[in-house]
């Protein structure tokens, strides 16, 4: 983890820095706000700002808005500063920390800052697929596209992938492509020149570059201009960046992940994204499901947001009732889990003493969670087919349906042997052993592309 100190921290920073380069961070230093400033434009980057709360904070995060930078900051004081340190919490400092600086404290900041790093919590068989798929791919650098709809946990899953890959130790850089205006998004990746373009005061080291030795996520792909598609294709093929207003080529290292909430096939089909950046994306896809696909993980997501909630708010550990986690299960959380963690916080605060029961799960609008549950006849249908599916089963042999299961998904995956051994969570060799059988039986085993005949 990057850590960058501003200020003069009362005569404390050099305790401060030896506590966090204990904790495992590496430690610039910037004596002002324009020092840091230049430290960040500059590419040496951090995932974390420690900063003397007798520094202009609010001057410090409207400048860091000012430049799309987005980066925590921590604001750190003596215990006298009481009102500085108020005031740069409502600034937007995420936490004051008094000085001198406690080894604990700064300890648990550093771990909570690395931890979301690596985070991913899961329960739910589906998704367990997708993270034994993703430790799989991790440590290759090859480039990969999460998709998913909004709100699934993509940029989650691209900030683990990065955890677990090769180039953990390097950065990870996210930009947020539906975030900058379009004019802008060229310069946030690849940088400029001074005076390149009106307001191009300094030279500034673009995403590229800063994250080069690390990983890049580039969030919500689909939104960039097709114009700007083609270049972001050349930096990825060659590994060379052109800054905005530059004279010469600029080699780059690093590991490209893109996230998606559309479809970008049909985006390639409409002439809004161009064929050859989707195929040099899409190495490895991984694709989340839905939330109200993954049962257990709305059980397990929903104990660990209350007990989140009601510590960084100072209550009580709070419990859900029986009945508030079965409506939390029926619910169809179109927002997927970043609605049920908003949800969630707001049931900690509503609350009327420890436990949280479904009259304290209120929905933005200000309906209950029970008006929002799936319709009761979606329920009938899946009960229906599930019933279904269990009869199709009675009078049949275990090898005839592991059988059809192997072959079924074959079909579904078009013959991709690596694949359906994923899906089955069976070894590759299995697969084949099975299917070597199976061609000696007589049953033609497709081959890629090729859908399975049943004579």
């Amino acid at each position: 983890m990057r850590l960058l100190i501003i200020g003069a921290l009362e005569g404390q920073l050099t305790e401060a820095t030896r506590l966090a380069m204990q904790g495992g961070a590496k430690v610039a230093h910037a004596a002002t706000i324009e020092i840091a400033l230049a430290t960040l434009r500059a590419g040496r980057g951090a995932e974390l700002l420690l900063v003397d709360v007798m520094v202009d904070i609010p001057g410090l995060i409207a400048a860091l808005d000012g430049e799309r930078i987005v980066i925590p900051v921590v604001a750190c004081g003596t215990e006298t500063n009481a009102a500085a340190a108020v005031n740069a919490i409502r600034a937007g400092a995420k936490e004051y920390i008094p000085l001198p600086p406690d080894a604990e404290l700064i300890a648990a900041i550093i771990a909570a800052v690395a931890r979301e790093t690596t985070d991913f919590l899961f329960r739910d068989p589906g998704m367990a697929r997708i993270v034994e798929l993703a430790d799989q791919i991790a440590p290759s650098d090859a480039s990969v596209l999460i998709t998913g709809e909004s709100g699934t946990g993509k940029e989650v899953m691209a900030k683990y992938l990065h955890g677990k890959s090769r180039r953990a130790g390097h950065a990870f850089i996210s930009i947020n492509c539906a975030a900058i205006p379009e004019n802008l998004l060229e310069s946030e990746l690849f940088g400029h020149e001074k005076g390149a373009f009106t307001g191009a005061i300094a030279r500034r080291i673009g995403k590229f570059e800063e994250a080069s030795g690390g990983t890049l996520l580039l969030d919500e792909i689909s939104e960039m201009d097709v114009r700007l598609q083609a270049k972001l294709l050349r930096a990825i093929q060659e590994k060379i960046i052109d800054r905005v207003g530059g004279t010469r080529p600029v080699p780059v290292d690093l590991r490209i992940i893109a996230t998606s909430n559309r479809n970008l096939t049909d985006a390639v089909r409409n002439g809004t994204f161009r064929e050859d950046l989707l195929f040099r994306l899409n190495v490895v896809n991984l694709k989340l499901p839905p939330l109200r696909d993954r049962p257990l993980d709305v059980a397990a997501l929903a104990e660990h947001f209350v007990a989140k909630y009601s510590k960084a708010n100072g209550l009580p550990p709070r419990t859900l009732t029986p009945e508030a986690r079965l409506a939390l299960l029926r619910a169809p959380w179109p927002g997927n889990v970043r609605e049920l963690e908003n949800t969630l916080h707001r049931a900690v605060l509503l609350a009327r003493g420890e436990i949280i029961d479904t009259q304290a799960i209120v929905l933005p609008d200000g309906s209950g969670l029970g008006e929002a549950t799936r319709p009761a006849t979606l329920a009938t249908q899946a009960a229906q087919m599930a019933d279904s599916i269990s009869r199709s089963f009675v009078g049949r042999t275990v090898s005839d349906v592991e059988r059809d299961l192997i072959l079924d998904t074959l079909d579904h995956v078009l013959g991709n042997r690596t694949h359906a051994a994923n899906i089955l969570g069976i070894s590759i060799r299995t697969l084949r052993n099975k299917l070597n059988q199976y061609a000696d039986e007589g049953l033609a085993i497709p081959n890629p592309g090729e859908q399975r005949k049943i004579a």
